[in-house]
């Protein structure tokens, strides 16, 4: 191991530092893409070649009678097959091509499903000859791992290629320019960064192609969910004017919706960036805002009707979160008015109680919602201090008493009427015993507590309730749920429990990346507490998303509280270097915002020594919050080049210290940090 006293990052620009964790990028180099092997070298009845279909170039597989193969691409990918027929082709043949992102829904009969209920029908090509037969555009597939050619006749037919036209993300040019990176010495979370980002860009869709949802008021639990009935299914809706949005789910319900949004966009800004997927969705919300102000629960062409009282103020945390990453407050200056509008409906809720009473049931399809919930009264108080920091930004002093005592009340009264000192959670409500997993820990992220005391105590008794398989949302019948568990991660890490966050993260995303029920590529939306492919709020399992973007939390965290980079105010002009290891030895991390290129690199050797090597944007300021290492010595910290290289900060540490050593008042550049024990030096 080099000496924690030698320079261990070189800073050579962040596109080489992305290049040097190439090997983690799971988007393809080409947007042409071939299927990598046969499905565990499987073939129904006769196919001469199968095999010779797997690979960049072209072969021959001959379909004899009836005869079904299936074809594995590696990773979840979405797109517009295209099957090239050759001349050993008799007459009147014909083949169909059905999808699955799960090995559990491959079938020779029709694809998993879009629906919420059977599954989606086959696509059928009747080629009158050799030549490149193709799925029309409106079927095209969101996502899919798996792709089976069907053959039901007697006679003849030989394909000669089979490729895929990878859609996602269509206005990126390069899908592998990456505008962050994660690397630490865990490459368990190595894999799940970097399958996150990837989860995102299968999120990215021409918005002229979102679902139609024709049978979305035809189907229901009633219907069989088998492949006897399969539906039709087509992407050829307009859901917003513009030339790329971001959706809840590649394969359905590719729709905008706000609460997906507020995970997507961290998760999105330290990976791959793309401002105008951002801005379009978030514009296309707005544009269904109505004149009380009330906020959609999701984009068109879902029903406008349908009022959710947290997914309302994701609206409008949307608009925050994209602020805190690029500093563009001529955008938020537009939204400004209808934002305050958004923010004032829902004040319009809060009665006596000094809470909000919630009077819709409508959520991320958890059950019991309404009342005095804990959950949308965390995210309520989180919004409104959200919306003071903007309302500060555009000098708008309008509004500040108000909003502040409004704040003031409601944390307040969540405290007096919900929490329980006993079992150290949060009621949902008054009526209720139940201690929900989502706003528990929306009130330690939102700092609904009152002391961090109370947050650990979250923490730990939200860490007591986990399984084998993940965290479970006792609030939706103990489903696994990756949305509400992304809130979870980032309540332990504020509960500065590093370690419990990491713990889960191995446990519940490392699961859905590694199981063979799941894609192995990108998140799936939810589960069973038990593991099953199950997501209780769905009585149709093959519908279950396995490209979610609500699922990809973990992207931005590893980059936010384990490489520590933390943006202070918006777009990273004050930041806070703050790495928490939680067990790890090494974490490297950077990406770039209007501000500039952010990067940190920080070892932990075993005698309880540390380095950390730290770069931020000319021009900015921050700090710097290091946990004080087990043992005494002096930490030393100077800036490599620039006008406080001569500098030299030494700070004298005793053994077993608790808490953070903090340095404020650092000017943006180049710093190393040193710490070695007193006994080993």
């Amino acid at each position: 191991m080099k000496s924690i006293y030698t320079s261990l990052l070189a800073f050579v620009g962040l596109a080489a530092a992305v290049s040097k964790y190439d090997e983690y990028i799971l988007a393809p180099k080409s947007r042409t893409i071939h299927p990598v092997a046969v499905y565990q070298d499987k073939i129904n009845g006769t196919v001469i070649g199968a095999s010779s279909l797997a690979g960049d170039s072209p072969g021959s597989a001959v379909f004899q009678g009836v005869s079904a193969v299936t074809y594995d691409f590696g990773v979840n990918i979405g797109g517009l097959v295209s099957l090239t027929i050759g001349n050993k082709t008799d007459t009147n043949q014909s083949i169909a091509v059905t999808y699955s992102e799960s090995s559990q829904w491959i079938s020779g009969v029709a694809c998993d499903a879009t629906q919420d209920s059977g599954m989606d029908e086959a696509l059928w090509f009747y080629p009158q000859g050799p030549g490149v037969v193709s799925v029309d555009r409106q079927h095209e597939r969101g996502g899919f791992r798996y792709l089976s050619l069907v053959h039901n006749t007697t006679g003849e037919i030989e394909v000669t290629e089979v490729t895929v036209d990878f859609t996602p993300s269509p206005t990126t040019e390069d899908l592998r320019n990456y505008t962050g990176f994660f690397h630490s010495d865990d490459e368990l979370l190595n894999r799940i960064w970097y399958a996150g980002a990837y989860t995102i860009q299968m999120c990215a869709i021409d918005p002229t192609h979102g679902d139609a949802l024709i049978h979305s008021e035809e189907t229901n639990s009633s219907v069989p969910s088998d492949s006897t009935r399969p539906w039709s299914w087509y992407y050829n809706t307009t859901i917003a004017n513009s030339s790329v949005v971001l959706v809840d789910g590649a394969k359905r319900d590719r729709l905008i919706w706000p609460g997906d949004m507020h995970v997507i966009t961290p998760s999105m800004f330290v990976s791959i960036s793309d401002d105008a997927a951002i801005t379009n969705s978030i514009d296309n919300l707005f544009s269904l805002q109505n004149a009380s102000g009330k906020l959609p629960y999701a984009g068109y062409p879902f029903k406008q009707d349908t009022y959710s009282a947290t997914y309302h103020l994701y609206n409008l945390i949307g608009v925050s979160d994209y602020y805190k990453f690029t500093d563009d407050l001529e955008y938020v200056q537009k939204k400004w008015n209808a934002w305050k509008r958004g923010l004032n409906f829902s004040l319009g809720f809060i009665d006596e109680t000094g809470l909000m009473n919630v009077t819709s049931p409508d959520d991320w399809l958890r059950f019991g919602q309404g009342g005095h919930n804990i959950e949308a009264n965390a995210i309520l108080y989180f919004t409104i201090n959200e919306g003071l920091t903007l309302a500060a930004a555009l000098n708008d002093s309008s509004i500040k008493s108000s909003w502040e005592k409004y704040a003031t009340n409601i944390k307040e009264s969540a405290n007096n009427l919900l929490w329980n000192a006993t079992a150290g959670l949060y009621r949902d409500n008054e009526t209720t015993t139940l201690m929900p997993q989502d706003g528990n820990s929306w009130a330690v992220l939102a700092n609904l507590t009152n002391n961090a005391t109370q947050a650990s105590a979250i923490s730990n008794s939200l860490r007591s309730r986990w399984g084998p398989y993940g965290a479970p949302a006792v609030e939706a019948d103990d489903a696994v749920s990756p949305f509400i568990g992304a809130f979870e991660l980032e309540a332990h890490f504020r509960a500065n429990n590093a370690t419990a966050a990491l713990e889960l993260m191995r446990l519940e995303w490392g699961f859905m990346l590694d199981d063979p029920r799941m894609t192995n590529s990108t998140f799936i939306e939810g589960y069973a507490f038990d593991g099953a492919t199950h997501y209780a709020p769905y009585t149709n399992d093959p519908r279950i998303s396995h490209a979610h973007g609500w699922s990809t939390g973990p992207t931005a965290f590893l980059s936010q509280y384990i490489a520590g980079i933390q943006l202070v105010t918006a777009g990273g002009k004050t930041w806070k270097i703050a790495p928490k290891l939680g067990g790890l030895a090494t974490a490297h991390a950077g990406f770039s915002t209007s501000v500039g290129v952010f990067e940190a690199y920080t070892n932990a050797t075993s005698d309880g020594g540390v380095s950390i090597d730290f770069s931020t944007p000319v021009g900015s300021r921050g700090g710097i919050a290091v946990p004080y290492p087990s043992c005494g010595g002096i930490l030393r910290m100077h800036e490599v080049e620039g006008r406080c290289k001569d500098v030299v900060l030494d700070i004298q540490t005793s053994a077993n210290q608790t808490g953070d050593i903090e340095v404020e008042g650092l000017v943006g550049g180049d710093w190393q940090l040193r710490f070695k024990c007193a006994a080993a030096s």
